[in-house]
């Protein structure tokens, strides 16, 4: 009896962590500089503060896939792990878990706090992508290339302070004191980038206003009556005859009695509210604007951390919701309310913290962008976005940018801006690159100003987490070094499509900036993962699924298969449940019982050219086509229409057809083949099923590679990627003989026969008489006749 080399009867989730632990014990994947073309993965680090969720899950498994193929094409694949230990999220985990406010503990005793949050997490996070089978270069932090760096490491914050020292030296940055977004969450300067909108609950308080030297009384809706104390002007559309009578006119505002102008200008909708708008600094972008164009000096009333100032009078002291509810009491208590109606309003809100944005008056570091739009622009065209309708987002923010980057921040744990002053002429210092410097609690690195002076005092502001974030280019490629001149730009940038306002376009900007090119071949842009209806995942919906639970009850690979089959997620959204991961399980246990099977015959020592048989042909050219496929569209970064065909192709073409009508030559019990007709169908099986693992070795690399190694003695991601080669000139194609089977086994079905019951006589196309002899042996029919239709007589 023939005893299969796969001893197990079934693939077990429980084989993989042995696996995994062995690639990581065995350093598997470390990243070896030879001579190799390289391909180099500029992987999004994850923030390691919250354990990583189904999104993280399914991009870092098809990032994987991208790294083993590009192995088995002969690239020397550079695929770090990165760990996001930087900024907000980090300090709002740290004083959520330690109930501590920022303002209310020293700096230092604050990013201990920090720290102790970063060394609970960052282990479970490479943990879970362990689990994953993700084959990053290393699993260890260190210098070497390819290793695991941590964005918060003195060599990480090292460079992106030297490019902030570049950028300084090339008078790209510069200090300011103008209109910030400022979340009073965050208690921070915000981007525009790091903006988004809600829809919120608000009301609209309509307003009376006394119009100077007459009785008439004007009327202004507002959501924001808690800045009447800093309203410069009410503004009324050119062609809006209701108010023409109103230029040049002054209204007086209520309860402050300060006198404003009446002007018309185009900003002012008249199908909006009473159509006049109080020109206020700031309640929202388009008066930033305003006051810009009309060189206008704005009075500030709200202070960096929230609350109203003098200049709000008797709501000085009060945070800004209560300043409106407070302005609103007062303002029907002396009549001024005409009407106030409920709406919900569309109101900028922080991207983190979720807090509305306020827009404060603030010294800020600014990185210069406008002068670089047009620069950036140009440079997408170079890139390959995947998909390429993803470039339309980054080339939509390109054209929403009015403003120089913000890149300073008013928190503590992040890279420090390296800077020090001198408090007798304001001098300002600038350290040599190379160290990571903390002027907050450091010497500046000279002695004495040239002014003479010895007193000093250190800037306490950090940088943008997004100036951190990107530079990952620069870092992994070892900016500043030669292995960085002989490689960039980068090979592939892939992430998601929320961020391309701010990690690319940051990253492209920033490294244009530094090095006057681009820094990316190309762009893959992911989509989201959706529940089984289509829904976005979230914690109030209930219907999130935890990726480890995937783990536990399937394992990774049949997780990856899914990740692979479902859909393009560079294209659109995919929709996860445990019945479609169940399903690609099923798919792997197809493929072990396949491959148990196939493992019961030595593969014999030949080649395509000993393929006798016309049946063996036409499999062979089906997977030919594949297999083209496959290495066409993965080099495109797309594995879902290679994995849908080649698992149709394994259940059906290979399964239920070819070895179905191959069985009986594959035994030969009865020598009614011929040994050379025995060994193509032995060499076939074995040739189809060494493609297919190897096609399917970057998708599901723990099963392929325990199959591989158990029947072919070897490392299946060592493995070149197939070629298709040479296609046979067969009679049929394997659809030919799955119609015919179909058409055999239905007329046996439908007289509720077993597919074994012998067949009196059986008419077939002639295409068929190469393949008599399968026929014969596999439908247990003596006889064939060939006609234009099929006939099956039982």
């Amino acid at each position: 009896m023939l005893e299969p080399k796969l001893k197990e009867k079934s693939w077990k989730k429980e084989f993989e962590q042995g696996i995994c632990e062995k690639w990581k014990k065995d350093e598997a994947y470390a990243f070896v500089d030879d001579d190799k073309k390289l391909f180099s993965i500029d992987t999004p680090p994850p923030y390691v503060n919250t354990p990583i969720h189904i999104g993280h899950a399914t991009t870092y498994s098809l990032m994987d896939m991208f790294a083993r193929f590009r192995r088995m094409k002969g690239f020397k694949v550079l695929f770090p792990l990165g760990l996001d230990r930087n900024g907000l999220p980090i300090e709002m985990a740290a004083e959520k878990k330690f109930n501590v406010s920022l303002k209310d503990v020293s700096r230092e005793r604050f990013i201990d706090l920090c720290k102790q949050i970063l060394e609970e997490s960052s282990t479970a996070t490479m943990d879970s992508f362990l689990r994953l089978g993700i084959s990053f270069n290393s699993w260890e932090t260190g210098g070497k290339t390819g290793d695991v760096y941590l964005t918060d490491s003195d060599e990480y914050r090292a460079l992106t302070q030297a490019t902030f020292i570049d950028m300084w030296q090339k008078g790209l940055i510069y200090e300011d004191e103008r209109v910030n977004n400022y979340c009073p969450g965050c208690k921070t300067t915000i981007a525009d980038a790091e903006i988004e909108y809600a829809d919120l609950p608000s009301s609209l308080v309509s307003i009376n206003f006394r119009v100077k030297h007459s009785h008439e009384s004007i009327v202004i809706a507002t959501t924001r009556p808690e800045l009447v104390c800093s309203c410069s002007m009410i503004i009324f559309h050119p062609d809006d005859e209701r108010y023409k009578h109103l230029e040049s006119k002054t209204a007086v505002t209520p309860l402050y009695g300060k006198e404003v102008p009446i002007r018309s200008h185009p900003y002012a909708d008249p199908a909006k509210g009473t159509g006049l708008m109080m020109m206020c600094s700031f309640g929202d972008q388009a008066d930033i604007r305003f006051f810009r164009e009309q060189k206008m000096q704005p009075v500030i009333s709200i202070n960096q951390d929230g609350r109203m100032n003098r200049s709000a009078g008797f709501l000085e002291g009060l945070l800004v919701k209560e300043a409106r509810d407070k302005m609103k009491e007062k303002l029907k208590e002396k009549g001024f309310v005409v009407d106030e109606k409920k709406l919900i309003h569309r109101t900028p809100i922080c991207e983190r913290s979720k807090h509305p944005i306020e827009f404060i008056h603030m010294k800020e570091f600014y990185l210069k962008q406008l002068d670089f739009i047009g620069n950036i622009r140009d440079i997408s065209k170079e890139i390959n976005f995947f998909s390429s309708h993803s470039r339309q987002i980054l080339l939509d923010w390109l054209d929403s940018v009015t403003l120089d980057w913000a890149v300073s921040r008013r928190r503590y744990y992040a890279t420090e801006i390296p800077l020090w002053y001198c408090n007798s002429c304001k001098e300002t210092i600038v350290p040599q690159k190379g160290n990571y410097y903390k002027p907050w609690k450091e010497k500046p690195p000279v002695e004495k100003c040239k002014c003479g002076s010895s007193d000093f005092r250190g800037e306490d502001r950090v940088l943008d987490t997004w100036f951190d974030s990107s530079i990952s280019p620069l870092y992994i490629m070892k900016y500043g070094t030669k292995f960085f001149e002989n490689n960039t730009p980068c090979s592939l940038r892939p992430q998601g499509k929320e961020i391309i306002r701010t990690w690319l376009y940051y990253t492209l900007l920033r490294c244009y900036l530094l090095k006057g090119s681009n820094i990316f071949k190309d762009v893959w842009i992911n989509y989201h993962i959706l529940d089984d209806k289509g829904k976005k995942m979230s914690k109030s919906l209930g219907n999130v699924i935890d990726p480890h639970k995937i783990l536990e009850r399937y394992g990774a690979e049949p997780f990856r298969l899914w990740c692979a089959v479902e859909g393009n997620l560079a294209d659109s959204d995919l929709k996860c449940s445990f019945e479609r991961i169940e399903g690609a399980a099923k798919t792997i246990t197809k493929l072990w019982n396949v491959a148990r099977f196939i493992s019961m015959f030595e593969m014999p020592d030949l080649g395509l050219q000993d393929v006798i048989c016309e049946t063996d042909k036409a499999i062979i050219n089906e997977l030919a086509e594949i297999t083209d496929l496959a290495d066409d569209y993965y080099m495109k970064y797309d594995f879902h229409s290679p994995a849908a065909r080649i698992k149709n192709f394994l259940w059906e073409a290979f399964a239920s057809h070819y070895m179905e009508i191959v069985k009986p030559r594959t035994y030969n019990q009865d020598k009614e083949f011929t040994k050379e007709e025995q060994l193509s169908a032995l060499f076939t099986l074995h040739y189809c099923l060494k493609t297919l693992l190897k096609l399917l070795a970057p998708i599901i690399p723990m099963a392929t590679y325990r199959i591989y190694s158990d029947l072919y003695g070897g490392d299946i991601h060592a493995e070149e990627f197939p070629k298709a080669g040479k296609k046979f000139l067969a009679s049929f194609t394997i659809s030919d003989l799955s119609e015919l089977n179909g058409m055999i086994w239905k007329a046996k079905k439908d007289k509720q026969l077993s597919l074994k019951s012998p067949i009196k006589s059986l008419t077939v196309s002639k295409k068929f008489f190469q393949a008599e002899k399968d026929m014969i042996a596999a439908h247990n029919t003596e006889k064939i006749e060939y006609g234009d239709r099929t006939e099956v007589e039982l």
